[in-house]
């Protein structure tokens, strides 16, 4: 089946790194990318219009994940709901743990080439901040940190002086939704068809960000609550296309922002600290009494935040302990696989015999 219009799939973001990984699915579908995900129905776009589509019941039982806003997909055209076949290769996804007890990943996005960590300038908190990049770097994507509602600071410079503190070289963005300022910095960041996600609390400013790139009202906002609360407006992901070009992703506002598995992301964050740590005396130092520590000197100069390292060594004890029950959890899935295996022969055995 020959692939649709390529130019108006390119302004999707459709490059030759997908189309040579949709081969496996060219006879069967068409690509389209997922924009929408309301839950068991999807929108998607074919480089020509939006169609709704669902995903196929036997896709659902082989991959681990369903798909992403973001995704490309391989995609059947059926009346009156498409049904999505396959999910391309993803260049990069964005996920967390998911908000539950079980040791199990949310995909948030995929695809995503810049990741926009939003802060509001009424409610900076670095740690907080920290926890965001480190999801952003585990992503695949390129962070941007986003200071939002710079109209409604007195302290601009200093906000942003305290955020390039902690980002390590990520670029800093001083923005307003209300007066525009900053706007045209983050759209140039995505022309000619890259795609980003902006990811933060309720209450940061996201929507009216995208509001103000669009020029219309299409994502609905509400006050932030007298206590400072955060009212997200936003029930779903969704993928906007921007009028300059490029595209953004709009995600609800993120309580539990729990991180997933990959813990060389704490690497490009917290370098400072990964650095001192190489000069300590003994190779396994776990910074606590040994002697010769270069990170507990480090603190005790003044040379490195304590509540910096603690942040490091916090978020670093989660992503160990999601590796682990994740780990834990396969043997299990292997173990009943097995089983369920071993139990198959013998049945199929006494009907033989």
């Amino acid at each position: 089946m020959p692939l649709r219009d390529d130019p108006q799939l390119g302004s999707l973001g459709w490059d030759s790194w997908f189309e040579t990984r949709f081969a496996p699915f060219a006879d069967d579908g068409v690509p389209a990318r997922v924009v929408a995900d309301y839950g068991m129905e999807y929108m998607v776009r074919d480089g020509i219009e939006s169609l709704r589509a669902v995903a196929d019941r036997r896709l659902r039982d082989v991959v681990a994940s369903a798909p992403a806003v973001g995704d490309w997909v391989a995609l059947s055209y059926r009346e009156p709901t498409c049904v999505i076949l396959g999910i391309v290769e993803r260049r990069t996804s964005f996920s967390r743990k998911a908000a539950s007890v079980e040791t199990k990943e949310q995909l948030l996005a995929a695809n995503v080439d810049v990741a926009f960590v939003v802060a509001s300038a009424q409610d900076v908190s670095v740690r907080r901040i920290e926890r965001y990049l480190t999801m952003a770097w585990q992503s695949g994507a390129s962070p941007v940190v986003l200071l939002t509602k710079a109209d409604m600071a007195a302290s601009v410079d200093d906000l942003k002086a305290e955020l390039e503190s902690v980002s390590m070289g990520s670029p800093v963005l001083v923005t307003s939704g209300l007066t525009g300022q900053g706007v045209e910095e983050i759209a140039a960041a995505l022309r000619p068809a890259r795609t980003g996600v902006l990811l933060g609390p309720s209450g940061a400013g996201k929507s009216t960000l995208i509001n103000r790139m669009l020029g219309t009202d299409q994502m609905k906002t509400r006050a932030v609550h007298r206590s400072g609360e955060g009212r997200h407006m936003t029930s779903h992901r969704e993928l906007f296309e921007l009028p300059g070009g490029g595209l953004i992703i709009d995600t609800p506002g993120l309580r539990e922002a729990q991180l997933w598995e990959g813990e060389e992301g704490l690497g490009n964050l917290f370098e400072d600290i990964e650095e001192i740590a190489l000069t300590c005396r003994f190779v396994d130092c776990e910074h606590r009494t040994e002697p010769g520590c270069a990170v507990k000197a480090a603190i005790a100069s003044g040379l490195l935040d304590e509540a910096r390292h603690e942040s490091y060594r916090k978020l670093q004890r989660e992503l160990r302990a999601v590796a682990a029950r994740s780990d834990a959890r396969l043997r299990a899935d292997e173990r009943r696989k097995w089983k369920q295996m071993a139990v198959q022969n013998k049945i199929r055995d006494r009907l033989t015999t």
